[in-house]
């Protein structure tokens, strides 16, 4: 299959990866280059309106490169999954995986197994179920994802323990959800709709650390109250929708 960036894909690849970045040239080429051989063979990168050279470094790693110039976590997703519909690709499984390289790339395979014998149709790396991980985790995150999931455990009576952003599920699950949050509220979005469509899901610890570069959320003071906002809301709004 040929398709706009002139690569050729298949059409029901096994995995596609997604990674939103922003200005993550010192991060994204580690992040593609220590995920597992056979989770680069479709790598989709989204510059969120980077002023650095992350674009080039990731193109030159062999990522497909598309261009989200309008800031928001969740538009990045969007876009990378609007390439595939857009090309016709239909992955068994799409991951998710942040491009500032605190999450483990290798560990990608922890997610993926479960859901590759069928057990679960959507696996989330837990930072909070691992000692060392949580540790990492800024107060207000921490405080952030006790009080996100404790709403979630009180309203649909599942206990996460976690909101991370790496994640790995069934293609045809993830469209299923018919995501649409274009911000901070992406990944409460989808576990809460999730819930909803009764998938089955695993958390699994995984391994954390600082991040390379400065965080664009919990790295200040307004950016974690709106973040933390834009998940309080998600949850509201999704309480109401049936």
């Amino acid at each position: 299959m040929l398709n706009t960036t002139g690569r050729i894909f298949e059409r029901e690849p096994e995995l596609a990866v997604i990674i939103p970045v922003l200005n993550e040239e010192a991060a994204i080429g580690r992040v593609m280059a220590e995920l597992p051989p056979h989770c680069r063979k479709l790598l989709i990168v989204v510059d969120n309106g980077s002023q650095d050279s992350t674009a080039a470094v990731a193109q030159a790693a062999g990522a497909v490169v598309l261009s989200e110039p309008e800031r928001g976590y969740g538009r990045a997703c969007l876009k990378g999954m609007a390439w595939l519909r857009e090309q016709g690709i239909t992955p068994r499984f799409v991951a998710f995986i942040d491009g500032d390289y605190s999450d483990y790339p290798a560990e990608i395979e922890l997610l993926l197994k479960p859901l590759q014998a069928g057990d679960f149709t959507f696996a989330l790396g837990s930072r909070t179920l691992k000692r060392s991980s949580r540790k990492t985790l800024t107060p207000q995150a921490r405080f952030g994802n006790l009080l996100a999931t404790r709403l979630i455990d009180l309203i649909w009576g599942f206990s996460y323990s976690d909101l991370g952003p790496f994640r790995a599920l069934e293609y045809n699950l993830l469209l299923s959800l018919e995501m649409d949050d274009q911000t901070w509220g992406w990944t409460v979005q989808m576990q809460i709709r999730a819930l909803k469509k009764k998938a089955r899901i695993l958390e699994l610890p995984v391994s954390y650390r600082s991040r390379i570069g400065h965080s664009k959320i919990s790295g200040t003071l307004k950016g974690t109250i709106l973040a933390g906002y834009k998940i309080l809301m998600t949850i509201w709004q999704e309480s109401r929708r049936a």
